[in-house]
């Protein structure tokens, strides 16, 4: 073939007998009948560009041809002949006991004059030698020949791997003829070519010729089978599409790659179960790939198959080697969940909340534990109102359906809920699988139900001196339990002053006891209340409601001076500033106005700061070491007013710093006081005794005095005669403030009231 050893061709046959090389030799496969003599098919090529050239080609018996016989039996070639059908050697025929041998001449280049070229220039080309070859060996393969061997006698030699390098013997050459022996059987699998030089050497002269390099080719036989690494184990989902690609297997052989020894082909030689079909699978004989050709994988029925497969060379019809394919079926979605049962009864408590209503069992003939056997519910109708949910237990074959929110019995006795399952992934396309569900009849249990106020928290601004047994606000509650016309009646739960009552039959809330803003039961103006409402149940039902009442502020405090004592220097006394007070809210407090009292006038001096909220107070007259009595009358911006009595301790010294000792000159004067108080004390001892005779006297008069109990419930109308008080109480300026403000008041008002009330306490908590 044309520039054959420049290039590499690929090259194909019509006739499978006959294979041709990438070198461009052709070999016959196996045996070949010559009719006629001769055989006739045609060779293709490609060149680079992909241009598909074509030629014929004859394979001639040499008897017919030559005349004679060329030594192959008459009209046959056999496996693995080397057929030269432009082979560039010279040819010539060796006798032998058996036959004519035909073996390539290598011929030395000329040498001698311009004619003579480097060995480099001439390319020799390669012998081929079969591998395996059947023989009595040493078996002759080509002949050395120089030109110089007419006029001289020539002796022939070769050197390189495989003749005096290793493997040292494999080739020899007979040194007087030229011939080239091959010792053994040559294995291309081993080594694919050998390559070593010829030399030729004059009797008693030297060198005669450039050595020659030669290449020979071991030429390949199918004498490997092909053969698999492994065997598959591959999983097929039961629901795979028919053809779809499971597996590839694949084949090794060790004859020469891309030739006809080593052309495998695959086909499956049998399938077990051969259920439903025998043709469950197929292969694809030329890239070993497995498809699912046939219908009915089930892994509930077939769960694996094992597939025999077989690959053989020279396409197919050569030698074989077979494995192992083990598909397992795994599952699809095909079955859908079925419940046990189609209804269900359940009954459940009203007002209950994630309480469970029914457990329903479901079963499904997929692998259990996976999400095509996992079971997932849903409420496909009966539930606008979302007042239920379903779940799947842990088991993943249980639906629990539970109530999401309370249940009313007066709205719904019953509900009938549809619950639908599938699983968690959706079921395999194609097939026909029908939803399962299930009836669930809820039955609604009636309880008795607190009744429930409108609104939860009830608001109603007063003010703080609404009068005894004035109403407050009406409150009132409604039962849920329709059904059961049930009476509803209230009281008081809790009132942590004790001033209101509530009318069991009407809610009606009305005082009890004055209510005062100005009680530590209040907080931000607000007075807080728990009311109940309960039934007539056997078991009653009892709800509550708050009543938040917001205490509008009244006038009823007048302001005071914190500061009780004072020090000063009698010698530039420095001002004192005292601050004012009043429990009553901004607006009934400063700007205060303040006045001196009784003989306090003569020595002191006092008026408000620039704020007015504060009293200055100043010593106008230089005083004996001692302690006095400074009696000032401070009044809020309406007039409201009270006497307040600093105690003084004046001091010998001078300016800001007080400094005091002992007070022995005012001995005498202790004494006194202390003499007039005692006096004090049996005036009202006296006065009690004979106030307790005129009661025992005339038990329903109310004239004189009144009595106040923390624990009485409510006060009744009475007429006070405050005057008994007034001359042993003179010295307590908080008792004389409120005496001026009971004079001052009206004695029918609920003001004068409190107002009594906070006298016969004694002005205060802290007095008395």
């Amino acid at each position: 073939i044309s520039n054959f050893y420049r290039r590499i061709f690929l090259f194909s046959t019509d006739d499978s007998h006959f294979d041709v090389k990438a070198d461009g030799v052709l070999m016959v496969n196996r045996e070949v009948v010559l009719h006629k003599g001769h055989q006739t098919f045609f060779i293709h090529s490609w060149d680079s560009q992909g241009h598909k050239i074509t030629i014929p080609v004859s394979v001639v018996n040499p008897e017919h041809h030559h005349g004679h016989h060329h030594g192959h039996q008459c009209g046959k070639h056999h496996d693995g002949d080397h057929i030269n059908y432009n082979n560039q050697h010279h040819s010539t025929e060796v006798k032998s006991a058996n036959h004519t041998e035909v073996v390539p001449v290598l011929q030395f280049p000329k040498s001698g004059g311009e004619l003579r070229r480097r060995k480099r220039d001439w390319v020799i080309p390669p012998l081929n030698v079969p591998e395996n070859q059947r023989g009595n060996y040493p078996l002759k393969v080509a002949q050395a020949r120089s030109t110089e061997d007419r006029t001289r006698k020539l002796f022939y030699s070769i050197t390189g791997p495989g003749a005096d390098l290793p493997p040292v013997g494999l080739f020899t050459m007979d040194r007087k003829t030229g011939n080239l022996y091959v010792t053994q059987t040559l294995d291309r699998e081993e080594t694919p070519s050998y390559m070593f030089e010829i030399h030729a050497v004059a009797d008693g002269a030297g060198q005669a010729e450039d050595p020659m390099e030669i290449i020979v080719n071991v030429i390949d036989r199918n004498d490997n089978k092909p053969y698999f690494t492994k065997e598959y184990n591959v999983n097929v989902a039961e629901a795979t599409a028919i053809g779809t690609e499971v597996v590839r297997v694949e084949a090794k052989d060790d004859d020469e790659p891309d030739s006809y020894n080593s052309d495998v082909r695959y086909r499956i030689l049998n399938q077990n179960p051969p259920l439903p079909t025998d043709n469950m699978f197929e292969i694809n004989p030329v890239t070993g790939s497995i498809r699912v050709t046939g219908k009915g994988l089930d892994r509930e029925k077939y769960p694996q198959y094992t597939l025999t497969v077989q690959a053989a060379d020279l396409a197919g019809e050569g030698l074989t080697g077979q494995t192992q394919v083990i598909l397992t079926v795994t599952d699809s979605n095909d079955n859908a969940p079925i419940f046990t049962q189609k209804s269900y009864n359940a009954r459940v408590d009203e007002n209950k909340k994630d309480v469970v209503v029914v457990r329903m069992i479901v079963t499904d003939e997929d692998e259990p534990q996976t999400p095509a056997w996992n079971a997932k519910f849903k409420i496909v109708s009966g539930d606008p109102g979302g007042l239920f949910t379903v779940k799947t237990g842990t088991n993943k074959q249980e639906g629990i359906l539970s109530t999401a929110n309370e249940l009313d019995f007066e709205r719904a006795r019953k509900h009938t809920l549809l619950v639908s399952v599938e699983n968690e992934i959706p079921f395999t396309p194609g097939l026909s699988v029908v939803t399962s569900t299930a009836t669930v009849l809820v039955n609604v249990k009636d309880v008795n139900e607190a009744p429930v106020f409108d609104p939860k928290e009830k608001f109603a601004t007063k003010s703080e001196d609404l009068a005894v047994d004035e109403v407050v606000v009406q409150y009132t509650a409604s039962d849920p339990d329709t059904a059961c016309k049930q009476k509803v009646m209230y009281k008081i739960m809790n009132d942590p002053a004790g001033w209101l009552n509530v009318d069991k039959d009407t809610g009606l809330i009305k005082v009890r006891r004055l209510m005062d803003r100005e009680a530590p039961f209040v907080t931000n103006n607000r007075y807080i209340a728990t009311i109940g409402a309960y039934d007539d149940d056997a078991v009653p039902a009892t709800g509550t409601g708050t009543l938040i009442i917001q205490l509008e502020d009244v006038n009823d405090n007048a302001p005071i001076i914190e500061q009780r004592e004072i020090k000063v220097c009698n010698k530039d006394p420095a001002p004192q500033l005292l601050s004012v007070t009043d429990k009553d809210g901004p607006k009934h407090g400063p700007p205060y106005s303040v006045s001196l009292q009784g003989m306090s006038k003569t020595h002191w001096t006092a008026r408000m700061n620039d704020s007015r909220t504060g009293i200055i107070l100043n010593l106008a007259t230089e005083l004996p070491s001692g302690d006095d009595s400074v009696i000032m009358r401070v009044a809020d911006k309406y007039g409201l007013e009270q006497d307040s009595i600093i105690k003084a301790e004046v001091c010998d010294c001078r300016g800001e710093e007080t400094t005091c000792f002992g007070h022995a000159s005012n001995m005498p004067l202790i004494r006194g006081i202390l003499g007039g108080s005692l006096l004090l004390v049996l005036v009202l001892v006296v006065l009690f005794v004979s106030l307790r005779k005129e009661e025992q006297k005339e038990p329903t008069s109310k004239d004189n005095i009144f009595y106040y109990n923390r624990e009485q419930s409510r006060e009744d109308d009475q007429d006070y005669d405050l005057s008994v008080f007034h001359h042993g109480l003179d010295n307590r300026p908080e008792v004389v403030g409120l005496s001026r403000q009971l004079i001052s008041t009206d004695r029918q008002s609920p003001r004068f009231k409190k107002l009594a009330n906070m006298y016969g306490r004694g002005g205060d908590d802290n007095m008395l």
